[in-house]
């Protein structure tokens, strides 16, 4: 079986309040499928129902070949699940926490050893195993919950925002090591909310007040006609006093927006215009500009469609 999870017109409804309208995705074995949105725009309702715990009010879905709301307890046994807090016991050790949860999760005790010493050789973090988790760094703390997580061999799992607060190093490792589970056909589905992350997924979804909005991989979605509209071209702008160049630039006419990344502005303007744009600075005090033709990013996607989604909301 390719397809790990398939979802039909999922619906979630809480009285009159829908929280998660007519979705449907498709993530086949071995993706790593991120779900991004706004905060309270059913990312957690969502996950909730394709991990068997909240049942939909419409459509279904298939995880793992089993219909969330009929194999809800046969699913449970096969997902893991991280989430964005720290969430296992401090006062344990590193051992004693993966001890507990292999009882939990009801691997025989003959197998239990050799199973958590697999998992610590996974997330290596075997220098770690008397420590308290308490005393752990942000991620190793997040090593020791996906070494929870990943104990009893599931085939798919979910994680809410699995590098929030840890620094740019352990962040990097740690999708390094998704990377690799993924490679053994692991299936993962992420949610965050950083555009890097965001790159680095094999698909993307975006969701927004509870309708999925768009979905396919980062190369597909930066070519949505809606992020660089016909007419229009995107560039990269080098000019001194960034800020300042900023606010100017986005008063020009032919300019649609203007924001700044790292140390130069990125522009979306009317296509043709491009030298126009570097004279009218000159003219405005800001002499030596220099521009390049650029592709969208993902961070350019999910700001268009945000702010089309909520002005369509607001006609």
């Amino acid at each position: 079986m390719s397809t790990v999870i398939e979802t039909r017109d999922l619906t979630r409804k809480f009285g009159r309040y829908t929280a998660v309208d007519r979705v449907n995705i498709s993530i086949e074995k071995g993706d790593i499928f991120g779900f991004l949105g706004p905060n309270g725009s059913g990312k957690t309702t969502l996950i909730r129902m394709l991990c068997g715990l909240l049942r939909p009010s419409g459509g279904g879905a298939t995880v793992l070949g089993h219909d969330v709301a009929r194999e809800s307890e046969a699913l449970k046994r096969k997902i893991g699940y991280m989430s964005q807090q720290f969430s296992l016991y401090p006062d344990l050790t590193v051992m004693e926490n993966l001890r507990f949860y292999a009882g939990i999760y009801g691997i025989p005790r003959r197998k239990r050893t050799a199973r958590i010493e697999e998992v610590i050789e996974i997330v290596g973090i075997g220098d770690f195993r008397r420590h308290l988790a308490a005393r752990l760094s942000g991620g190793w703390k997040q090593r020791l919950a996906l070494a929870c997580a990943l104990v009893h061999e599931p085939r798919l799992m979910f994680l809410d925002e699995p590098t929030a607060g840890i620094d740019p190093v352990a962040r990097r490792d740690l999708w390094n090591l998704l990377f690799d589970l993924s490679g053994q056909g692991v299936t993962f589905f992420v949610t965050t909310h950083y555009m890097d992350e965001a790159e680095r997924c094999s698909h993307v979804s975006y969701i927004y007040y509870a309708k999925l909005i768009i979905y396919g991989t980062p190369q597909d979605l930066k070519r949505t006609p809606d992020v660089t509209p016909e007419g229009t071209v995107r560039l990269e702008l080098r000019v001194p006093r960034v800020a300042a160049a900023m606010t100017r630039i986005n008063a020009f006419s032919y300019v649609k927006d203007a924001t700044i990344f790292a140390d130069a502005l990125h522009v979306l303007a009317e296509a043709g215009t491009e030298s126009r744009l570097i004279t009218d600075l000159e003219a405005a005090g800001f002499p030596g500009a220099e521009s390049r033709t650029i592709p969208a990013t993902l961070e350019d996607v999910f700001v268009t469609l945000t702010r089309k989604q909520a002005g369509e909301r607001h006609v």
